[in-house]
């Protein structure tokens, strides 16, 4: 398993920034004509090894005036790009083809024709392939592909890292000193952004010390919150500082883009007053990006390594993690108000799932995902409907005050091989599954292991309404 890792340029020249700025955005040309030329039914089943020999026979390589292996590395890597893309067509194509015919013979036709980009002379395919799979455009300019081989890194006498790539002349290297002490390895793509290098490179996450520690022996189940990343069904809350995270920056950014609205303002004043000189000092002092980007990744890299962490503690304790899956999109809910949309983050949501499945995977813990419908909401102990208030959990029936988070990871280790309840069941038949479980529970009665009616009627709803399984 590979992972990325981004060490950063620390003091750079502003001379060199500018040099690999200008191979950047000659190797960005280089990108654009890849996509304009291969980017639709021409470049299907084409390689980069194809392409770069085409451009060698025809000269169009010299018109970059870049070195050899920069302009070969970035075919290489935007034919990669234009694959995905056309391998993502694919898979939609795919359910067409299941669609349009019943026969399997036919259908075996179809798809090795798609498989082996063979689909152009097929009528059908040749069309589905031309609605799904749009010709892209490139907009990147800002990124250099440094071979492996074509860089190396050495440590000066203050303990510096310098990493030395390729420039646009000959046996010239531009020199970017590093934030890290942890040489770069690999393959390199060099991110200029606000005035600084980012330098992404992958390494093998076995090697890796988080990697190296073994998991816990028990079976937990967890529960995403705001206030902390994660919390157990043991009673144990990680990632505590994430809420207070969260809320300090998504206040500092309101705050910060009202101010840059009233000087925003002012500049569009001055410029409608015909004071030009005072909109450009506005817009060129005030109202940049750079400090806004740099604190907006500082900002992101400090919750990942609250969420990061807070998964490892988990996975500390237990080998089978129970979890809702945190990738499925929920629609229908009712709106929320601008301060609390903000601070909910969503992209978070995406760092835990990433984090859970990475972390597990790497130490060598089994992730399960549940379906997490109600698990709120149901008193684990009795199984009933409850009233939500905050971070608490009032059950009517036990006549318990329970904490809310603790409740749902109890109830989120429960569904883990509940024969009702799969990931897949509709939240309407969830809840009418908890309804019946909760009566029984009151009358006394016993809990059969199934029931044929529910599972008829989940069945209907299947049928009726594809789109909430």
């Amino acid at each position: 398993m590979k992972t990325t890792r981004i060490a950063y340029s620390q003091r750079l020249n502003v001379g060199k920034y500018r040099a690999l700025a200008e191979q950047a955005r000659r190797l960005g040309r280089v990108r654009s004509e890849v996509w304009r030329r291969y980017g639709s039914v021409a470049g299907a089943g084409l390689t980069d090894r194809q392409v770069r020999d085409q451009w060698l026979a025809e000269g169009t390589h010299r018109r970059f005036e870049v070195l050899a292996n920069a302009w070969k590395e970035t075919v290489r890597d935007a034919m990669a790009d234009i694959t995905a893309s056309r391998e993502s067509a694919k898979a939609v194509v795919r359910r067409a083809v299941g669609r349009h015919t019943a026969d399997p013979a036919a259908r075996r036709r179809l798809l090795g024709l798609l498989k082996t980009n063979k689909w152009s002379g097929d009528a059908y395919l040749a069309r589905q392939m031309r609605k799904h799979w749009r010709r892209g455009h490139n907009h990147t300019h800002n990124q250099i592909v440094v071979r492996a081989d074509k860089h190396h890194t050495h440590v000066d006498g203050n303990g510096l890292l310098w990493l030395a790539v390729p420039g646009l002349v000959r046996r010239q290297l531009v020199r970017i000193p590093l934030n890290t002490t942890i040489a770069p390895k690999g393959t390199l793509r060099l991110i200029l952004r606000g005035d600084r290098v980012e330098v992404h490179y992958q390494i093998d996450a076995a090697t890796m010390k988080t990697s190296q520690r073994p998991c816990g022996g028990a079976t937990i189940g967890v529960d995403k919150g705001y206030t902390e990343v994660l919390t157990d069904s043991d009673g144990n809350h990680h990632g505590a500082r994430l809420g207070r995270l969260l809320t300090t920056e998504s206040d500092r950014i309101k705050e910060r883009n009202r101010r840059r609205a009233k000087l925003r303002s002012i500049a569009n004043n001055a410029a409608r007053r015909g004071d030009q000189a005072k909109a450009d000092r506005i817009s060129q002092n005030n109202l940049g990006t750079v400090k806004r980007d740099r604190q907006a990744a500082r900002h992101r890299a400090q919750v990942r390594t609250e969420i990061f962490t807070a998964v490892h503690r988990v996975v500390d304790k237990a080998t089978v993690v129970v979890a809702e899956d945190l990738t499925k999109t929920f629609a229908g809910r009712k709106p929320l108000g601008r301060d609390t949309n903000r601070r909910l983050a969503a992209w978070t949501k995406g760092v835990t799932a990433e984090a859970l499945a990475s972390v597990s995977e790497r130490r060598g813990s089994a992730l399960v995902h549940v379906n997490a419908a109600y698990t709120s909401q149901v008193c684990h102990r009795c199984g009933c409907l409850g009233r939500r208030a905050g971070d608490r959990l009032h059950c009517t029936v036990c006549g318990v005050v329970r904490q809310a988070d603790v409740n749902a990871a109890i109830n989120v280790l429960q569904r883990h091989g509940d024969p009702d309840i799969t990931l897949r069941t509709p939240h309407n038949l969830v809840k009418q599954i908890v309804q019946t479980r909760a009566d029984r529970h009151r009358s006394r009665l016993p809990l059969p292991d199934f029931s044929p009616a529910l599972l008829s009627e989940e069945r209907i709803i299947r049928k009726s309404h594809p789109d909430q399984v």
